[in-house]
This record gives structure tokens, sequence and C-alpha cells, in this order.
């Protein structure tokens, strides 16, 4: 069974409708008890990373997660919930998870300096695969297109975890795999056909 973490962070809906669509079962939850019965956990999650860690912190869910990560059982983090479980993010100078190490930049920081790029980085972009890729890219064409929405990038301390890039005036971290720790910058649920594939692979392929 598949849970959905629940800390009053944003689309939640979307991963919902898109897993029904499958076909999965899931439950979406915000208490540890449930959560705990759940055999893979998505982390889904958009806004601010100070705030969001607030609601983790004070529900006991920072802890579970960490707890959850450490004993190796399958976490999937999206858009936000990709960002906070590193160490650190700019956005509110925030300690987040740190169940991977690394920090969480604006994109700004990392384009060239007259850059007319506009953040955020909005839209359909192509990945192209890093380090052998991840299995959850399993029957996914070469060079898919997935949507994304943010400001902030990821910046691994170890840049094998990087499994897929996106190029927007430089090479974003999209798709991010630590053991059974697996990370979207982008939004699978909002992808289409191709997006569809990555959370069945998640929730039912071999991980």
């Amino acid at each position: 069974m598949i849970g959905i973490v629940d800390y009053n962070a944003g689309n939640i809906k979307s991963v919902e409708r898109a897993l029904a669509s499958l076909k999965i079962e899931y439950f979406r939850s915000n208490k540890i008890e449930e959560l705990s019965k759940a055999d893979r956990l998505i982390f889904p999650g958009v806004g601010d990373a100070a705030y969001s860690m607030e609601q983790l912190n004070s529900s006991g869910l920072a802890d579970f997660l960490r707890d959850w990560a450490n004993n190796k059982k399958p976490l999937l983090g999206i858009c936000l919930g990709s960002q906070i479980i590193f160490d650190f993010s700019e956005e509110g100078d925030t300690k987040c998870l740190g169940i991977i190490p690394g920090k969480i930049e604006h994109i700004k920081k990392h384009l060239p300096e007259n850059s007319l790029l506009k953040i955020p980085h909005m839209g359909y972009n192509n990945l192209t695969f890093q380090n052998g890729g991840c299995k959850l890219f399993e029957g996914v064409k070469e060079n898919p297109d997935f949507y994304f929405v943010h400001s902030y990038m990821i910046v691994p301390e170890d840049k094998t975890v990087i499994k897929a890039t996106a190029g927007y005036g430089t090479e974003i971290p999209a798709c991010i795999q630590k053991d059974n720790v697996f990370a979207f910058q982008f939004h699978p649920e909002k992808s289409g056909e191709e997006g569809l594939k990555l959370l069945k692979n998640f929730c039912q392929g071999e991980l």
C-alpha cells in the first residue's frame, strides 16, 4: 500500500488523481501510526521550505521520515519534497531533513550574470540521464519531457546521486536517487503518460 505524506504543503490532490488513474491503492495521512503501515511513501509538496519544515517538525513527521529513510524503506520526494530531504535550503535559511547531504540554492546563483531566463523555471523540459540513470525510468523514452515549476535547485554533495538533469541555463538536477530514496524536482503527476510511468514504477516496480 502506498502512503502519501500530508503535511499541508499542497499538490496532494494531483498525486491522488494520478494514482487513481493507475488503479494503485493508496491512502493519505498526517499520522505517523498510519503512515508507518505503508509499504512505500510519496512525499509531495509545493510552496515554502521554512513553513513546510515547521509543519514536519511540529507533527513529528520530520523524525519519522528520517527513520523511514535510514531503514532503507522506499521514499519518493516530489518538487518541494525533493528539496527538503537535503540538509539546508536557502529559502528562508531553513534547516531541512538531512536525509541526503547537500543544500538547496536559488537557480539565479547558477545562471550566467546576464541571463534573461525567467525564474521560476516553469514549463516542460526534457531530461538527460546521468550516472547510469534510475530504474524508475524503465520503459520511459529517451530525453523525456516533464513539467517543472521551481525557483530553487538541488545541489547535492555527492554528484553521483544525480540520475537525470534538465538544461535551463545550467544543469538542474531533476532526478535524485540514494539507496531507496528517490526524488523528482519535476511533477510526474502533471507530466502525462511518461510521468505516470514513473509513478507506476515507484509504486509497483522492483526497487
